[in-house]
């Protein structure tokens, strides 16, 4: 009790002598002018003005502090208007065992062996000491129970000596913070012996690189933990931590540190927690995963790619940026290293579980498992992007080069076929051309995607973010959207260009002209673009899936847009379906018409309502109820749509409207006879082509004579079938115009 008071009561009188020391500083400098100076260094200050330290190191103490107890614990050296502290200023205070110097605002340089020789001193803090510059050699030497020191706050220091920190044997904790250093200070030659070191570095914005070998030596034990946080850290060189063993290293919110050399970890050991969270890295360093335990890296936005996998030997715990990385670890099977025979033998017993769960888990359990975070989404499974949990991948795949290469094939020969022949271009060529480049569009969407699969098969989560933040996703987005609403604008104007041509084809004057149509395209590329481009400028996003398509509706902008485009295509739906009806009730009437004609007609309507249904309505129906978030299926499954529903019409489209049309075969042989081929056989197509236009004209003579239905009368002869297919394509016009 009586040596507690006797600590407390010198604390007290130290700070005491303290301020009587200050009001004789403020005395002597008024009394001695402008050339008296204030260092309180080996220059000693009195109240007769300078004079010179007459060889006793402790003098300046003694000056200082006068009567100052030699059982002095704990010196505070505050508000003083010190310059620097001279060699071993402290060491005649055998007692000291903790030491401020704070709040010195002319203090500019701390001489070397400044603090050495104080046997008992175990926390040295130098605070806010704002000129401070320099620390000199030895300033922290000989100094056996130095257990915390502190230098923080002196934005004014740039410079602390290689070797200011010299053999402090019991160091445990060791901190540099909001400074103005430029280069990392050397800590080889502090030795110490604790088994819980910690160095920490702080805040100090020009510190730019550490250096090799700058840790070296540090401790002959492991050093606990490493904090080298919200400095201005670029890189770490080769050998920075090389013959080091340490548990913890963090490197956290060093914002510019974009790189780290493979080497920097090499011949150190036992890092068990890595953190570089809000840092520019773009790659981990291989050689420090190994022992690796825990990994932090959140909020590292350029840090898109893992290393091998294979590299993460003890992993265990893992907070990431990504949930794309932790798909990584979610079926990563490990084999462990050679354990204790004795362990291996408790594993082998079959009550293990039950009897040690613990155990268990940690020792024997295989394969190891990684706890991750963030946790992949509904939006983003984990899986490749043609990978699906209800269908084997390679099915999806197959299907998917499949359908993508009959819709560019397709749709090329269609555009080449009617833009190459020798014909002049009329309505029905025109919209036919639209409609396959459309549809040519969406063949070039999915090839994206089919490369894309291949490319990253088995390893999608090092590519999902260049993929689906990059300017490929944004491209292939573009081209489905694009092409989704190009083509149902088209195949909308097509059925309607039908209708109005079957009811109102044998009166000219009402007859739709090129221009006209020309003119009604525009309008619907000009939709089209616009509908494919909103997403990348915000309206919704195309990053949010790794398919391309705009599934973000997080705001209440993004669900209008979707929303609308689905009820567009909808309505677009019912329009086909309302003009192909009232189409076949145009052409049927059951006293005159044969059953082969009506079969031919009703077929071909069938066929173009089906596949309108089958590529709209599920589609539509599914993403209008993501859209409102009530989705009746994940991702995963509408890849599935993706594939097989989405472009069915892509893919029928040239089949439907061209390839089984008469016209498009006259084309087609017209073209191969330029090459002298199928000479007889294009000769035998025109005279029928001049047949058909022959009951044409006389079903329009006959209507103009007798003001009967125009598409009664050429049922009646010919081919059952021909007025079918003219009716499907319009083609009674361009019958008219063309030969």
């Amino acid at each position: 009790m009586n040596m507690r008071m006797t600590e407390v009561t010198a604390v007290i009188m130290a700070m005491i002598y303290m301020t009587v020391i200050m009001q004789r500083v403020a005395v002597a400098a008024a009394g001695a002018g402008a050339g008296v100076g204030l260092s309180l260094g080996p220059e000693s200050y009195c109240s007769n003005g300078p004079t010179q330290s007459s060889g006793s190191l402790s003098r300046w103490v003694e000056e200082l502090l006068p009567n100052t107890p030699t059982n002095t614990t704990t010196l505070k050296v505050s508000l003083t208007q010190i310059t620097e502290i001279p060699p071993r200023a402290f060491s005649s205070l055998k007692s000291l065992r903790s030491l401020f110097v704070m709040y010195n605002m002319h203090l500019t340089k701390i001489d070397p062996y400044a603090f050495a020789d104080i046997p008992k001193l175990s926390k040295i803090i130098i605070s806010y000491n704002l000129k401070l510059e320099t620390i000199s050699s030895y300033a922290f030497y000989n100094l056996p129970q130095l257990r915390k020191l502190t230098i923080t706050n002196s934005k004014d220091l740039k410079a602390i000596d290689h070797n200011a920190f010299v053999n402090l044997r019991k160091l445990t904790y060791l901190s540099i913070s909001n400074t103005g250093i430029t280069v990392f200070p050397v800590f080889s030659r502090i030795h110490s012996a604790s088994s819980d070191l910690i160095l920490e570095l702080t805040d100090n914005l020009n510190l730019d690189r550490v250096p090799a070998n700058s840790i070296r030596g540090v401790c002959t034990q492991s050093i606990s933990e490493m904090r080298l946080v919200r400095n201005g850290i670029r890189k770490v060189e080769r050998g920075a931590f090389t013959g080091t063993r340490m548990s913890h290293l963090t490197l956290r919110n060093n914002k510019q540190l974009v790189h780290i050399d493979p080497g920097a970890f090499s011949g150190s050991s036992e890092l068990q927690e890595l953190d570089v969270s809000f840092t520019a890295l773009s790659a981990l360093p291989e050689s420090a995963l190994g022992s690796l335990r825990t990994l932090v890296a959140e909020s590292s936005l350029r840090l898109k790619t893992l290393p091998p996998l294979d590299l993460f030997i003890s992993l265990k715990v893992a907070n990431l940026t990504y949930p794309s990385h932790c798909c990584a670890f979610k079926d990563l099977k490990r084999s462990r290293p050679k354990q204790n025979p004795l362990i291996q033998e408790l594993c082998l017993r079959e009550d293990m579980v039950s009897l040690e769960p613990s155990f268990y888990m940690s020792y024997c359990q295989n394969p190891m498992m990684v706890s991750c975070l963030p946790e992949s989404d509904a939006f983003n499974p984990c899986e490749d992007i043609m990978d699906n949990s209800t269908l084997n991948p390679w099915i999806l795949r197959c299907l998917i080069w499949i359908v993508s290469l009959l819709a560019l094939m397709g749709n090329l020969l269609v555009l080449l076929i009617t833009l190459g022949g020798p014909l002049k271009l009329t309505v029905p060529r025109f919209l036919m051309c639209n409609l396959a480049f459309g549809d040519l569009c969406m063949g070039i969407y999915l090839m994206m995607i089919a490369s894309k699969d291949i490319h990253t098969r088995g390893q999608y989560y090092n590519y999902a973010l260049d993929w689906q933040m990059g300017a490929g996703c944004n491209a292939a987005g573009f081209f489905t959207v694009f092409a989704s609403e190009l083509s149902v604008f088209t195949l909308t104007f097509i059925t309607l260009e039908r209708w109005h041509t079957i009811t109102q084809g044998l009166r000219l004057e009402r007859l739709l002209r090129l221009r006209h149509a020309c003119f009604i395209m525009a309008g619907g590329w000009g939709f089209a673009f616009l509908s494919a481009l909103l997403p990348t400028l915000g309206v919704s996003s195309y990053s949010k899936v790794s398919i391309c398509l705009p599934m973000d509706v997080e705001t209440l902008g993004s669900q209008v847009y979707v929303v609308i485009l689905l009820i567009l295509n909808l309505l677009a739906f019912l329009c086909v379906c309302s003009c192909y009806l009232s189409i076949y009730l145009a052409v049927r009437k059951p006293s005159a018409t044969p059953v082969r004609a009506d079969m031919c007609v009703a077929k071909r309507m069938a066929v173009i309502i089906f596949t309108n249904f089958l590529c709209m309505v599920p589609i539509s129906f599914f993403a209008i109820s993501a859209a409102l978030r009530q989705p009746f299926i994940g991702v995963s499954e509408a890849k599935l749509l993706l594939v097989i529903l989405y472009p069915i019409n892509s893919c029928c489209n040239p089949f439907i409207y061209a390839f089984l049309t008469q016209a498009f075969r006259r084309d087609t042989l017209l073209i191969i006879r330029r090459f002298g081929l199928c000479r007889e056989r294009v000769h035998n197509n025109r005279r029928q082509s001049l047949r058909d236009q022959q009951v044409v004209w006389r079903a329009r003579k006959s209507s103009h004579g007798r003001g009967t239905s125009p598409a009664a009368e050429p049922r009646q002869t010919g081919n059952p079938c021909v007025i079918a297919q003219m009716t499907d394509q319009g083609q009674a016009l361009e019958r008219i115009n063309s030969e």
